[in-house]
């Protein structure tokens, strides 16, 4: 396991997993070897927590190590800063360190505040919909929106919990690879003739699917699956494999998403969309096999996609999910954008977090990417809370089939903390150590603290703008001392 900061205060964290498990203090005390005033010490931040301790609780409580560090903490702070540039609340009155000491002495009644904050903002977008000609479900109630989360936000709130690892569907996926002998050959005629011997299910190409916007459909009546004639060959082979998953999986599915504290049925779907996707993946790119290859070649998206026959964005995909205890890869955020800055896919095992309530920073390599497709862009960044990260970004998607056809734009982002650039090929050539190398990035403009950016669109809320017309920078407006 990854050694834990020194000093690391996680008071609330232990007994958050402690009352979750209804184990008293004092159990606690007895399966860790120590007494029960020391851990009580420990729960109310007065002694951090001790190194040897760490595994203990991570085996008894069945958490990451990381669930431990200030990462979680992190987060939750910058959506709390993010949510306060609402003009709705007086912000003049709330300070960091206050933020920062409501999310140490109670993270759950924090979370509860961004829940309901979130519920705010969907109640806002539904009353403006009819201002703006949407029309509304048939079958949604104006006053569902103040108790409930979007199921798509529930479900990714899960993912990011579990840190985008999901140990059970993983050995899965790996001993079917194993069985399988995916290696042996073309994972795509592999995965045809697997189909068709164990289950008597053909592929066949639907000339129609893609101009209707579907990239593969399974007809289990005629037991036919449908791939679209656009998609490219390692996306007909993730397709398949997720076909696969679906039909020979689902309990494994199912006791997953039982663990989670997904109730609506609607997130409990897309819970069960995201591990049909999250088995396909670690189906094509199997954790040990995977691991072992990404760090002999340094980490090369391009040598880990011929190796493996997988697109670039699965490659960046699967590195972000490899955090399995004992066995950890390097911790990396991943985020999927369109051209227009709309977050399509986002997980971390670090302590990176995205703005969530805000649009992203436009100094972020990934913006970049789109006036270089399909060519690398690399970035050392650094983050409002100091973290300094290593950043790979690159157009993904497919191109055009004809002058009248209009693909998706997007781009992904892989990132790393700096401390972890060494084991990266793209490290080579750079000076982790020049504070020029560095881009400022932070969250949207309003709740970013860069008083000196040369890219503010906004002005910082919480603070007076100053008015005096006697002189200006780039932007028109600077923030009043």
């Amino acid at each position: 396991m990854k050694k834990a900061a020194t000093k690391t205060f996680t008071g609330s964290r232990i007994r958050h997993q402690r009352n979750r498990v209804s184990m008293t203090q004092s159990a606690l005390a007895l399966r860790l070897g120590i007494s029960a005033s020391y851990l009580n010490q420990i729960e109310h931040d007065i002694r951090p927590l001790p190194l040897p301790l760490l595994g203990a609780l991570c085996d008894i409580f069945s958490v990451g190590v990381d669930y431990f560090s200030d990462t979680e903490e992190t987060r939750g702070i910058q959506a709390l800063r993010e949510i306060l540039t609402d003009p709705v609340f007086d912000t003049d009155a709330i300070r960091l360190d206050s933020i920062q000491a409501a999310m140490r002495a109670a993270p759950d009644l924090c979370a509860q505040f961004v829940r309901l904050y979130r519920a705010y903002l969907l109640r806002q977008e539904q009353a403006a919909a009819p201002l703006i000609g949407a029309t509304a479900p048939s079958h949604a109630r104006q006053d569902d929106a103040p108790d409930r989360v979007e199921p798509y936000e529930a479900v990714n709130d899960w993912v990011q919990f579990q840190r985008n690892y999901f140990d059970e569907v993983d050995r899965t996926a790996e001993r079917q690879f194993e069985m399988m002998r995916l290696d042996e050959g073309s994972p795509r005629e592999q995965l045809t003739r697997y189909l068709l011997d164990h289950h008597g299910i053909r592929t066949e190409t639907d000339l129609s699917l893609g101009q209707r916007g579907v990239m593969w459909r399974m007809d289990r009546r005629a037991r036919i699956i449908f791939l679209s004639r656009i998609l490219p060959a390692e996306s007909s082979t993730f397709w398949m494999a997720q076909a696969l998953g679906q039909i020979e999986h689902q309990a494994v599915f199912a006791r997953t998403i039982r663990r989670s504290r997904l109730r609506e049925s609607e997130a409990r779907g897309l819970a069960r969309v995201y591990l049909t996707n999250y088995f396909a993946g670690a189906l094509l790119l199997p954790y040990e096999r995977f691991r072992v290859t990404a760090r002999e070649v340094r980490h090369d998206l391009e040598r880990l996609q011929r190796h493996f026959g997988v697109s670039f964005e699965q490659a960046c995909h699967r590195l972000s999910t490899m955090q399995r205890p004992g066995s950890e890869g390097i911790p990396f955020y991943f985020l999927k954008t369109d051209i227009a800055g709309n977050i399509l896919k986002s997980f971390s095992a670090n302590r990176f977090t995205q703005s969530r309530f805000g649009g992203p920073c436009p100094l972020w390599n990934i913006f970049r990417a789109f006036s270089t497709p399909q060519q690398l862009q690399v970035q050392l960044s650094q983050t409002t809370d100091g973290a300094l990260y290593l950043n790979i970004a690159r157009t993904v998607g497919r191109s055009s089939i004809s002058y009248l056809d209009r693909p998706r734009l997007t781009a992904v982002v892989l990132g790393c903390s700096i401390t972890d650039a060494e084991h990266l090929v793209y490290s080579a050539g750079l000076d982790l150590n020049d504070p020029r190398m560095i881009i400022p990035i932070g969250p949207g403009c309003r709740a970013c603290t860069r008083e000196d950016c040369h890219h503010r669109a906004l002005p910082m809320v919480g603070h007076r703008v100053d008015i005096n017309n006697e002189g200006r920078g780039i932007a028109p407006y600077r923030t009043a001392l």
